[in-house]
């Protein structure tokens, strides 16, 4: 059998980066066919403190908590924040099909067991919630309080056989999307159009059929302010496959583009968008028993929606239903990174959270 080809990003590629000032940690995990699989984690703030376990999502990573660490630390509590493989620091496995969420659901159950952490306060966004909550639902006696934004656990058992054709035909189409024409469409997920898979199905096609995918240029444009005329000009470099040369970016965007040397690390940002259940697959029955888990956890679950994020706007309902224990903070806005954009608000409640 053949085994898993594995990339590993240079150290060299994060040697320059601002504001990533932590010293790496990394844990050997075994894949389904024996290969070793290096995941890297940060752990910051006072060794006793209460432990938050933050996960990113795609196409990100750990540097996305960068800014609450300081909020967090500072009033005594320790964060533990994992790359997710094919991101960061962690390794990339190089095919399409290692990135199964089965697969990726395994990688970090093993990992936080190889680490043995306990008494948790789990916060996920994203894929970060995705593959964080099957991961608490694996080992539910390592945590003490689930919190989630801007995520959920996606099950959809039955979908019109025209909404599946329709998604299936235009994953096959040669329509070439562009970030514009994609974000366009994404913005409007949340417009009460028939189904949100309609919508997802830009971001599924976008990602995989974009070789090079320009994190950088995708990330500056959700997070952070910039000129119209420099948006242009970035955009320009990204369309004619120049965008490594751009020669203004921003920490962030650097940040971004770090952990790829070229495109073959791409792999999991690229795949991993197609594995989301938006419709029934492979993982239709683990998500319907995770759920079923979650609606009788009794421990304290909180849901900290930004409220503003079309993408999710929709799924806080949902997961309020799946966890009836669950409560709803306040939406405290900045769209679908409020890591990033909110992240003194985000601190503070996900601190009240762990003291209360």
């Amino acid at each position: 059998s053949i085994t898993m080809k594995i990339l590993r990003t240079p150290d060299s590629q994060f040697s320059n980066l601002k504001d990533y000032p932590y010293e790496p940690i990394y844990t050997n995990i075994q894949t389904h066919d024996g290969s070793d699989l290096r995941i890297h984690h940060i752990d910051e703030g006072p060794k006793e403190g209460p432990i938050l376990l933050a996960m990113h999502g795609q196409p990100v990573w750990s540097y996305l908590y960068t800014k609450m660490i300081p909020f967090l630390t500072s009033a005594g509590i320790r964060v533990i924040a994992p790359d997710l493989p094919g991101y960061g620091k962690s390794d990339k496995p190089a095919a399409r099909e290692d990135y199964s969420y089965e697969k990726q659901v395994d990688w970090m159950t093993q990992w936080l067991k190889a680490n043995n952490f306990e008494n948790l306060t789990f916060f996920g966004q994203d894929w970060g919630g995705l593959i964080g909550l099957r991961v608490v639902a694996n080992e539910p006696n390592r945590f003490a309080k689930v919190a989630i934004g801007n995520t959920g656990l996606p099950y959809n058992p039955e979908i019109p056989k025209e909404v599946l054709d329709q998604i299936e035909a235009f994953r096959e189409s040669n329509i070439r999307l562009t970030p514009l024409s994609m974000m366009r469409e994404i913005r409007q997920m949340d417009k009460g159009i028939s189904h949100p898979a309609l919508k997802f199905m830009y971001w599924q096609k976008f990602c995989w059929d974009t070789v090079d995918l320009p994190h950088g240029f995708l990330m500056s444009q959700s997070m952070e302010k910039m000129s119209n005329i420099k948006r242009l000009f970035y955009y320009l470099f990204v369309r004619l496959g120049l965008k490594q040369y751009f020669p203004f970016k921003s920490n962030l965007a650097k940040a971004y583009d770090a952990p790829f040397p070229d495109p073959s690390y791409l792999m999991g940002t690229r795949a991993m968008p197609s594995q989301v259940p938006m419709t029934p697959d492979k993982s239709t029955q683990q998500q319907k028993e995770a759920r079923d888990f979650f609606y009788t956890w009794e421990k304290p679950f909180l849901s900290v929606f930004a409220g503003d994020d079309p993408v999710t706007n929709g799924i806080e309902a949902d997961v309020l239903k799946m966890c009836p224990n669950a409560r709803s903070a306040p939406h405290i806005g900045g769209g679908h990174f409020f890591q990033w954009t909110k992240a003194k608000e985000l601190s503070n409640i996900l601190i009240d959270f762990i003291k209360e």
